[in-house]
């Protein structure tokens, strides 16, 4: 049953497959560990921040995808918004870049 309809991320879904008591859910969650690295805690700590910048650009699909994929530089940002709308300039990304730090 559809709830609600909006963007999440990757680390938001697979907190939510945990919950299910499907065995399909499980199994999903389990092959999604291979590629989520971060929790669904820190899925909203990046949502949040980059939220704050209030870059009109950024839609809020976006910034899951950017959440996703978690860029390392400027050419990242700029590789994930090829052939889009969406068109950074250098300080947006570097704010973009501080937010999403993150260890490896």
């Amino acid at each position: 049953m559809i709830k609600d309809k909006k963007p999440i991320t990757l680390a938001e879904a697979r907190e939510l497959l945990k919950q299910s008591d499907s065995e399909k859910a499980k199994a999903l969650s389990d092959f999604m560990k291979k590629f989520v690295k971060i929790t669904a805690a820190d899925s909203e700590k990046y949502r949040k921040g980059l939220d704050e910048l209030n870059i009109a650009k950024l839609r809020e699909e976006d910034i899951v995808k950017l959440i996703d994929i978690l860029p390392e530089d400027a050419e990242d940002i700029r590789k994930i918004f090829s052939g889009t709308e969406v068109n950074l300039d250098q300080n947006e990304i570097s704010k973009v870049l501080e937010i999403l730090k993150h260890k490896k």
